[in-house]
């Protein structure tokens, strides 16, 4: 209930920082370079929210060729240094983390989809690192990611707070299925420029209410009781 919720675990991509655009942006001209032709638009309709790997045998099939880690690693490679170049944090995230990490005595975490290395990049890159300290966790090191919730309790167990108590931010239905089952309640991130899913598809995956700035965020909680307005 959200009542009771005495913890945040915030998605990273598209909730933290502004780089949905440009990873799938790498990511649709590399496989167009291998053979793939579809638009930016179907490319994210196929991968919002899921690694890379959990849609390699579609990759394969497109491409005629195997999905080869020496691809996987250019991929990287090209993605973050347009990730080190051009990333910005979410408007309104950065003031929103401060004040909620303050209200909540630190029970913050950051549960992705996407692989740690770009995660911890990403939050260093726009200074949202230290609020988080060791609490950043990627469905890559779990034994199954996002949709599945293996992230979000990780994140959970690791502050030390029932599932139950905790509010996760996703701006993907994928994302928000995971929430869910993890337990916890959910509320979306929809921005009115760049969404990714709309409204009615995250409240279908089970949002309790979709906020299109980031900054309301701590007011949202306080109106619940779970941080001081």
């Amino acid at each position: 209930m959200t009542g009771t919720l005495t913890a945040v675990l915030f998605d990273c991509d598209g909730v933290l920082v502004d780089s949905e655009a440009i990873t799938n942006g790498v990511l649709c001209q590399m496989l167009n370079e291998s053979g793939w032709a579809l638009s930016p638009q179907e490319c994210l309709d196929i991968f919002i929210g899921k690694a890379v790997r959990s849609e390699a045998a579609r990759i394969e099939r497109e491409t005629g060729r195997p999905l080869t880690d020496a691809w996987m690693t250019t991929f990287y490679e090209r993605r973050n240094a347009r990730l080190q170049a051009e990333l910005e944090p979410i408007a309104g995230a950065l003031e929103a983390v401060r004040r909620v990490h303050a209200h909540l005595d630190g029970r913050i975490a950051c549960a992705s989809g996407a692989d740690r290395a770009k995660v911890l990049m990403q939050l260093a890159k726009t200074g949202l690192a230290p609020w988080f300290g060791p609490h950043v966790f990627s469905g890559h090191d779990l034994p199954r990611s996002k949709p599945a919730p293996d992230v979000y309790l990780a994140a959970a167990a690791s502050l030390g707070v029932a599932p139950e108590r905790c509010l996760v931010v996703e701006d993907t239905a994928i994302g928000v299925r995971a929430g869910v089952d993890a337990g916890a309640t959910v509320v979306g991130y929809r921005p009115v420029r760049g969404a990714v899913n709309t409204a009615e598809q995250l409240r279908d995956a089970g949002v309790v209410d979709v906020l299109t700035d980031m900054a309301e965020l701590p007011a949202w909680l306080a109106r619940r009781g779970a941080i001081r307005a």
